[in-house]
């Protein structure tokens, strides 16, 4: 096996590790809600989403298309660029998870190959305008559009069963939520789980294995569908916390408003091709259901931190890319890369002791909200 095998190979198990911490840290988009309003178990639901996820991955492949010949110049990229904007959207996604905060995954990769494109081939090799119109320019309008379509929604929701009792209205919407949740982890399938699919099909031309043309392989579709479908299993319970118990308190009307509005945002942007962020999607319109509900209590103070972590989701991502690119590059070749990756290995898995020691998961995700991700007073695990 030479060296560009050796190195490809760790691109691609790089962009696989990328796609499980999507899974996991995405899982919140989809069943942060349902979780919190009780319509469904938190094993149940995570089980649900990573079924939905595999299944939407199949759905489309446009935004494959868009990651892997829209961003940058296909024909400036080298293996080790791949792997040092992996490696910077990777970083981002651990760090926030630890922290629950709900960022973009997508903006996360896409940092961090443009990152690593910048400093290895220049600017002219990323494509400007397009990251202004298919990256930029929906971040900005997508969280605005669901906080508007949640509000409204989740008005007309209450207005409507405003005379049928809470305890048939809560019963009604929790199996409603089933449904809504189960159509946002579909659509996160179609729009997520294609990113890594894009930057392997890059990869891969990077690596003349195949023709730019060529479309992404199905070994990869399906590697990605099942890898990122294991990591939504896994449960990302730190950002599941923030997202259902953290920013407003959710009731079942609420909850079906907001995922069934976040589909519907989702669904449209993986029609179009746009690699958008369902994480501000999903935050969007768990703000707008927020609104939209009389008397309810948006945490405005966490919702600011979570959009100042998305502000600089992308230059960081950015950055540790430039860096990994740089440190991967000065030793050389496919050693370079392997020391970077055993590296990276390693903190990441420093990361994962450190949140160990004060863990969330499904047993105390729905623990009151005192201020703080993990709860003073740990739940005790249920009695099967």
């Amino acid at each position: 096996m030479d060296a560009n095998t050796v190195l490809l190979c760790v691109v691609v198990a790089s962009a696989l590790a990328f796609d499980f911490t999507n899974g996991f840290h995405d899982t919140a988009n989809a069943m942060a809600t349902s979780i919190a309003t009780g319509a469904l178990r938190p094993r149940i639901a995570v089980a649900l989403s990573a079924v939905l996820n595999f299944l939407g991955a199949f759905l489309s492949l446009k935004v494959a298309a868009t990651i892997a010949t829209g961003i940058v110049d296909s024909g400036a990229i080298t293996l080790t660029v791949v792997f040092a904007g992996l490696l910077g959207g990777l970083a981002w996604n651990l760090l926030t998870w630890y922290f629950g905060i709900p960022s973009s995954s997508s903006h996360a990769l896409i940092g961090g190959v443009v990152g690593a494109t910048l400093i290895a081939a220049g600017s002219s090799a990323v494509k400007g305008q397009a990251i202004v119109a298919k990256v930029l320019v929906p971040a900005v309008l997508a969280p605005v559009f669901a906080i508007v379509v949640a509000t409204v929604g989740t008005y007309l929701v209450y207005r409507i069963t405003a005379n049928v009792p809470d305890r048939v209205r809560g019963r009604g919407f929790r199996l409603g939520q089933i449904g809504s949740a189960s159509l946002v982890s579909l659509a996160h399938g179609t729009n997520d789980a294609q990113k890594t699919m894009g930057v392997i099909t890059l990869a891969l031309v990077a690596n003349h294995t195949i023709n730019k043309d060529a479309g992404t392989p199905l070994w990869v579709i399906v590697a990605c569908a099942l890898t990122i479908a294991a990591g939504t299993y896994i449960g990302g319970w730190r950002v599941i916390r923030t997202l259902g118990k953290g920013l407003t308190e959710i009731e079942t009307p609420q909850g079906f408003a907001a995922e069934g509005s976040s589909a519907a945002v989702i669904f449209a942007a993986s029609h179009f091709g746009l690699p958008l962020s369902t994480t501000h999607v999903c935050s969007g319109s768990i703000m707008g259901a927020g609104i939209g509900r009389r008397l309810a209590e948006v945490r405005w103070g966490l919702a600011g931190r979570m959009v100042l972590a998305w502000l600089f989701t992308l230059p960081a991502a950015a950055l540790t890319g430039a860096v990994v690119w740089k440190g991967a590059d000065a030793i050389g070749g496919a050693g370079g890369v392997a020391v970077v990756f055993a590296l990276a290995a390693v903190l990441a898995g420093a990361l994962f002791l450190a949140a160990r020691r004060e863990p969330v998961t499904h047993a105390n995700v729905n623990a009151e909200w005192s201020g703080r991700l993990v709860p003073s007073v740990p739940v005790k695990e249920p009695v099967a």
